[in-house]
């Protein structure tokens, strides 16, 4: 297969991250956000961390904690889920799109791998298509080989569906905390064993294409008083949205309108 480019967060461009994205499927970002942004990160999770649950199944990890309604319960977030560089990003590979499945995944000492899978599985589309998913992972603990590092298959986002690789195809995307890992929704990836005694945090802002469906119900899952409160551009990707022309609306009007002064027309 390929292999995983790396940028430092002084050299990461929406042309840069996109060439590898083409190119490769994914991409990280190293220490993309600061030392005091993390800490904060992890503060605002850790009621949330300690409250969760663990999984329920294979997938979601018998071992591991996923904190779902992100938005709905931090706003740490916020400024990342709109930041600059990443909407670019965005507009390269999806065009017009949507906050999808954002989760923190809290995997816990003698979790297991996850089996590789590719993110746009959950959409029932032919083979080939353009990318309709793109995620992100933001490590809020280094990311080791040893504690649950991302597994992932570069240059695996151009073969079908039905080609799974090898499990000795997946790499450990290892990185700092702060570090963020960019990757489409066709390339094969999951979850790594945690082989430590630590607990290994991440947070996923999962993004689609708005005239799909996003995997969180987002306008159920966020309170509308809280949605008020959000900026705009937040706003519409926690499905306030309308895909062109008019794929959303309410009450055939922009669906903004419903939360009050700082919607649109």
């Amino acid at each position: 297969m390929g292999h995983l480019q790396r940028l430092g967060a002084d050299e990461a461009t929406v042309e840069r991250i996109t060439a590898a994205l083409d190119a490769e499927g994914c991409v990280v970002v190293e220490r993309f956000v600061d030392e005091a942004k993390v800490a904060a990160l992890k503060a605002e999770l850790a009621p949330h961390r300690q409250q969760t649950p663990q999984g329920r199944n294979d997938f979601e990890g018998f071992d591991t904690k996923r904190i779902y309604a992100l938005f709905a319960k931090t706003r740490g977030f916020d400024e990342l889920a709109i930041h600059p560089l990443l909407l670019g990003v965005l507009d390269h590979v999806l065009g017009h799109y949507q906050l999808s499945g954002p989760v923190g995944i809290d995997i816990g000492p003698g979790e297991s791998a996850q089996g590789l899978h590719r993110d746009d599985v959950v959409y029932p589309l032919s083979w080939p298509h353009p990318q309709v998913v793109l995620n992100t992972m933001w490590a809020l603990d280094d990311f080791t080989e040893a504690n649950g590092a991302t597994l992932i298959v570069p240059g695996s986002h151009r073969s079908s569906p039905a080609e799974r690789p090898s499990d000795d195809d997946a790499i450990a995307a290892t990185m700092p905390a702060g570090s963020v890992m960019f990757y489409v929704g066709t390339v094969w990836h999951g979850g790594g064993a945690n082989r430590t005694d630590e607990r290994r945090l991440g947070v996923i802002l999962e993004y689609a294409a708005s005239w799909l469906r996003a995997q969180e119900n987002h306008v159920t899952a966020v309170p509308v008083d809280v949605a008020r409160t959000l900026e705009p551009r937040l706003q519409e990707l926690l499905g306030y949205n309308i895909y062109p022309p008019f794929l959303g609306y309410v009450d055939g009007r922009h669906p903004r309108r419903a939360l009050g002064d700082r919607a649109t027309s």
